[in-house]
């Protein structure tokens, strides 16, 4: 194995085959705009595309078809930014079981009011994602529910990666691939997927520049809190646990670089999404086309960049297309 990694790559496969029929393979497409500004193949990675609007929806299902009849029958739990609530509430109904999301007073209302149209149980606690998270050790302790976490597990990272193997079979010459960073879940899974099959492959993790828990546990060397702010990506917000079993090391380990992005630089990504490849992206999902805008990375071969989710408050993105310089509740464009 070239890297250390907690997820094997027969986790990754195994996890892969087991969701096929339940998610979609979801396309990989050329840029030409992309690829005329840097001078090298650009694709992107539509996961956005994905059912549940974000590649929540692999990791969420993977957990849950893991689970045993006892544990369905108690019912999954999480705390969420959004779209890992809405998977793992989709997930659930999908199997016969129950689920309790619980969110922060961050998450916007687009994100709840769907999950809660899946039939989820919202709880909404506190200003981050760390008091939501209580609120979810709370509830396991005393009703005893089944945590499914956002990113820092095993079946929720194996399926993650099944994204990376779907990379690897449509675009097999790619030389990096562009993955958001939140908590570290999907960056870790595709590194693993990628780098596992094909170590000289580079992976670089894109995030705001607003509360960028990762990238400062990774300069810490150990999982440090961070002050949560509002964001144009929300998806990315949140920490990522002080007692973080898998997701830190395996992002020092796999990723080859983290590139953080202004509010400006994600607005533009997620205008150029729209206005050139004619696709709805949240901020998040538009990370990777606003680091390769703002040359905040200079490709030597063919890139890959993850558009990792859609699930963005209508009203913030027609904003956001319109140019607007600043976003009331969501940070300045």
């Amino acid at each position: 194995m070239p890297h250390a990694s907690a997820v094997s790559l027969e986790d990754i496969v195994l996890a892969s085959e087991r969701i096929a029929s339940r998610v979609l393979h979801t396309p990989l497409v050329p840029s030409v705009a992309l690829s005329d500004l840097t001078g090298w193949p650009v694709h992107l990675k539509l996961e956005h595309h994905q059912t549940t609007g974000s590649f929540k929806l692999r990791g969420a299902i993977n957990a849950v078809l893991c689970l045993t009849a006892d544990e369905r029958a108690r019912g999954v739990i999480t705390a969420s930014t959004g779209n890992h609530g809405r998977a793992l509430a989709y997930a659930a109904k999908s199997q016969g079981a129950s689920a309790t999301i619980c969110m922060s007073r961050l998450v916007p209302e687009n994100k709840v009011a769907e999950i809660r149209r899946l039939g989820a149980d919202v709880r909404i606690v506190g200003n981050s994602q760390d008091d939501a998270q209580r609120e979810v050790d709370r509830l396991v302790h005393e009703e005893k529910l089944v945590t499914v976490p956002p990113f820092d597990d095993e079946r929720v990272i194996a399926g993650q990666g099944s994204l990376g193997l779907e990379i690897l079979k449509d675009c097999p010459e790619v030389a990096t691939v562009l993955v958001p960073l939140s908590g570290g879940g999907l960056a870790s899974g595709v590194a693993a997927a990628l780098k596992m099959n094909k170590p000289a492959i580079r992976v670089v993790g894109i995030t705001m520049e607003r509360g960028a828990a990762m990238k400062a546990s990774l300069d810490a060397g150990r999982p440090v809190e961070v002050t949560e702010e509002e964001s144009l990506a929300d998806s990315l917000g949140g920490g990522i646990g002080l007692q973080n079993r898998l997701t830190l090391a395996m992002c020092r380990n796999l990723l080859d670089d983290v590139v953080l992005l202004s509010e400006s630089e994600i607005a533009k990504g997620m205008r150029h999404a729209y206005g050139l490849e004619r696709e709805i992206v949240e901020g998040a999902g538009a990370v990777g086309i606003g680091a390769l805008l703002a040359g905040r990375f200079a490709p030597s071969g063919p890139v890959v960049a993850i558009l990792s989710g859609r699930n963005v408050d209508m009203d913030v993105h027609r904003r956001v297309i319109n140019g607007a310089r600043a976003l009331a509740g969501r940070g300045a464009a």
